[in-house]
C-alpha cells in the first residue's frame, strides 16, 4: 500500500460560513438535495462550468479529507441541528488549524491525510432529521458476524469468507469508498458524452455512469457495485444503482452489518463552488434499515491532484498469513491440551495495539488499516 506524502504549502485557507445554528425539520421522505457546504448560508452566487459538449462539468479529483470531525451519525444531544454555532465552529476551526501543522510537520513512513477547512455539518447523516443512522432490522441482525469487523475483529477466520471485501482487497462497496478514513480519500470525476466515471483510490474501483438513457441491465445480474445509471437534472448528475449484492456493508472502508440485495443507492453530485463538489447519499433498504437515509457532504480538491496507486490485491499474503496464523492456534490449543492445559483460546488481535484495545487484551477491534473518521483515528501498527 502507499501513503499519500503531503507537502507543505503554507498556511491553508479555512472556510469560514458566517451561520448561526440551523435545523432540519421533521420531512415527509429524504431531502431532495441538501449543500451542507453552505454551512446553513445563503447559496453562494456561482454557475457550473460546462463541457465542450455541454454537460455540467464535475471533473477533477476530489477527496474527503475536509470533512474531518464530523462524525456520522449526530451526537444525540445536538437534535436536529444540522450545523454548528459559532462557538462549536470555532472549535472545530482550531482543531482542524492543529491538524494543519501536525501533518505538515510529520515525520516517518506513514503520511496520514488531513483537512485544509472547516465545515459546519455536525453530521454526514442529515435525514433523517436527527441526523443519526435509522436502526437494523430484525432481519439484518441474523446476517450479523463477526466477519463484519474482518481482520481488525477476533474471528473466527476458518475460511476467506470470514474476511470483508475490503481486508480481501475486493472492493469497499459504494459508500464506504468515499467516507473519510486516514488515507487514500481521493475520487476521481472524468466525463465523455453520455457518460461518467468516478475512480476511487483505494481499492482503486472505478465506476461508469451512463447518462444516455439506456435501461438498468437484467434484474437477474448482481454486481458487488451494482448497475447505475445517470440523468441530469440543471446542473446535477442523479445516479440511482440497483442489482447490488449482499455482500458489501454501509460503513467506513465498507465494514459493518451487510445490507440486502435489495438497496437501491441515489447519489447526487453538483458542483456549488469552483473548489467544492457536494455529494450526497440515499440509502433505500427496507430489508436491512427501519428507515431510509441520506449522508451528503461536501468534497473538495485533493491535494496533489494525483490519485496515488494502492498496491492491494485480491490473493496477496495478508488472507493468507491471517488464516495460516489460526491454524497454528488450532494446533498449539491441542498440543497444550495434550498436556493437560486447557486455556482459552488467544484472541486474533491479542498483543498488536490494533483495533481499538490495549496491549495484551481481547475482544472486538473498532479500528485498523486505513480506518477512522477523525484526526488520529486508525494507524499502522506500532513497529516492533
Amino acid at each position: 500500500m502507499t501513503r499519500r506524502l503531503r507537502a507543505a504549502s503554507g498556511v491553508a485557507a479555512i472556510a469560514v460560513v458566517a451561520a448561526a445554528a440551523v435545523t432540519v425539520s421533521g420531512q415527509g421522505g429524504a431531502p431532495a438535495f441538501v449543500i451542507t457546504a453552505y454551512g446553513g448560508g445563503a447559496p453562494a452566487a456561482y454557475t457550473t462550468p460546462k463541457t465542450p459538449w455541454g454537460d455540467p462539468d464535475l471533473q477533477g479529483v476530489w477527496s474527503s479529507d475536509d470533512t474531518a470531525g464530523i462524525p456520522l451519525s449526530r451526537p444525540q444531544a445536538l437534535g436536529t441541528q444540522l450545523y454548528q454555532t459559532d462557538e462549536q465552529f470555532a472549535a472545530r476551526q482550531k482543531q482542524i488549524e492543529n491538524g494543519i501543522k501536525g501533518g505538515e510537520s510529520a515525520v516517518g513512513s506513514f503520511r496520514g491525510d488531513f483537512a485544509r477547512r472547516a465545515f459546519r455539518q455536525t453530521s454526514i447523516v442529515v435525514d433523517p432529521p436527527d441526523g443519526r443512522m435509522p436502526a437494523y432490522t430484525p432481519e439484518a441482525e441474523k446476517r450479523r458476524s463477526s466477519r463484519d469487523a474482518g481482520t481488525f475483529g477476533n474471528g473466527p477466520f476458518e475460511t476467506v469468507e470470514d474476511f470483508t471485501l475490503y481486508d480481501r482487497c475486493i472492493t469497499r462497496g459504494i459508500v464506504g469508498s468515499v467516507l473519510r478514513v486516514i488515507y487514500g480519500n481521493g475520487n476521481r470525476i472524468v466525463q465523455a458524452p453520455g457518460m461518467v466515471a468516478i475512480s476511487y483510490e483505494m481499492i482503486h474501483d472505478t465506476r461508469v455512469f451512463y447518462t444516455d438513457g439506456r435501461a438498468h441491465i437484467s434484474p437477474s445480474i448482481r454486481q458487488l457495485l451494482g448497475d447505475s445509471r445517470a440523468r441530469w437534472e440543471g446542473d446535477v448528475l442523479v445516479v440511482e444503482t440497483t442489482n447490488l449484492t449482499d455482500r458489501t456493508s454501509i460503513g467506513l472502508n465498507g465494514g459493518g452489518l451487510r445490507h440486502s440485495d435489495k438497496m437501491k443507492i441515489t447519489e447526487r453530485f453538483k458542483r456549488v463552488t469552483n473548489d467544492v463538489l457536494q455529494y450526497q447519499i440515499t440509502v433505500e433498504d427496507p430489508v436491512t434499515y427501519a428507515k431510509p437515509f441520506t449522508l451528503s457532504m461536501p468534497l473538495t480538491p485533493l491535494d496533489g491532484g494525483t490519485l496515488l496507486p494502492y498496491e492491494c490485491h485480491e490473493g496477496n499474503y495478508a488472507i493468507r498469513q491471517s488464516l495460516g496464523a489460526e491454524r497454528a492456534e488450532d494446533k498449539a490449543l491441542a498440543d497444550d491440551l495434550a498436556k493437560g492445559i486447557k486455556r482459552a483460546r488467544r484472541p486474533v488481535q491479542d498483543g498488536l495495539g490494533i483495533g481499538g484495545q490495549p496491549v495484551g487484551e481481547g475482544g472486538p477491534g473498532g479500528g485498523g488499516r486505513g480506518r477512522g473518521a477523525g484526526p488520529g483515528a486508525g494507524g499502522p501498527p506500532p513497529a516492533p
